[in-house]
């Protein structure tokens, strides 16, 4: 069979995997009830590490590359995501502002190897700082309304972890191809240490303490969800799809990320969004479909007319 060809066991697998993915933040936004930002990402990591690597082979990378790709797409990223949603950023406009990711991914290509940046890449990127810029507004802090303030912050740290899951894209590129589930599992190694200090120094050793002894069933769930469901299943089936599929045609497939993120966060946790929001979210979205999906559709327009 072709490889160029998605067949109906790769669509369902990536339905499988952008739900997954999508339904991370309403699950995070639920575990943040009963267990502290920090405290929360090295347990998440625990469970990733923790039995995987002893089953395992360690991935053949160096270990600058490796601890590079763990403290940037681990620790940077779910850093700052898990402090925005702990401040209040909405569940279902963290999934949408988070897809920044791949316009700073873009970017930093083009600045670390030299790639070249298409004309639907700016113009998507314009679009999308549009809508960003509009949804950000809509978080300023008025003086009637100071909870706005905290949205605002959470606003911000979503950026930038969207800037270190970008920043972790451009490191898993220059490390190359190499096994998905073992890079995953070893560099979850890294960022346990890192965590575990930030929640002594930003939340207490009582507070450590309180979660641990008297942690829920749903905060225990988030923990499970995140590592296994989230990141074992889903990089697993996700590298899968890479490896079978040119990247072109499953890159798109993350755009429903959100679409999961907002229902989820709408059906599930009552999140509606003020009628500024809705037109950032739409804005942005349209940025990201032209980064996708411009280029293809300028040459098939110049196919078409040079007829």
């Amino acid at each position: 069979m072709s490889k160029n060809v998605l067949t109906t066991r790769h669509l369902l697998t990536a339905l499988i995997v952008v739900f997954l993915w999508g339904m991370n933040f309403v699950v995070i936004k639920i575990g943040l009830k009963g267990i502290p930002p920090f405290l929360m990402g090295a347990l998440r990591f625990m469970l990733v590490a923790f039995p995987a690597i002893l089953f395992l082979p360690r991935p053949k990378v160096s270990f600058k590359l490796l601890a590079a790709y763990a403290l940037t797409i681990s620790l940077g990223q779910f850093a700052f995501l898990f402090s925005a949603m702990a401040v209040g950023m909405p569940a279902g406009l963290a999934s949408l502002v988070l897809q920044a990711q791949a316009f700073f991914t873009v970017g930093l290509s083009a600045i670390v190897f030299g790639d070249k940046l298409r004309a639907s890449n700016l113009i998507g990127m314009l679009v999308a700082s549009a809508g960003l810029v509009l949804l950000g507004s809509a978080s300023i802090p008025s003086v009637a309304n100071s909870a706005s303030q905290v949205s605002l912050l959470g606003f911000a740290l979503t950026i930038c972890a969207a800037l270190s899951w970008a920043s972790g894209n451009v490191i898993n590129k220059k490390i190359g191809p190499t096994a998905v589930l073992s890079l995953v599992s070893w560099s979850a190694l890294i960022p346990i240490i890192p965590f575990l200090l930030l929640s002594l120094i930003f939340e207490g050793g009582d507070v450590i303490m309180h979660s641990l002894v008297n942690m829920s069933l749903p905060s225990a769930l988030t923990i499970v969800y995140l590592a296994v469901a989230a990141t074992l299943v889903g990089y697993t089936l996700w590298g899968r799809l890479l490896s079978s599929l040119p990247t072109h045609m499953v890159a798109p497939l993350t755009l429903m990320v959100p679409v999961i993120g907002l229902t989820a966060a709408w059906v599930l946790l009552g999140e509606a969004l003020r009628p500024l929001q809705i037109i950032g979210a739409l804005i942005v979205m349209c940025g990201l479909l032209i980064n996708v999906f411009g280029a293809r559709l300028l040459e098939r327009a110049r196919t078409l007319f040079t007829r």
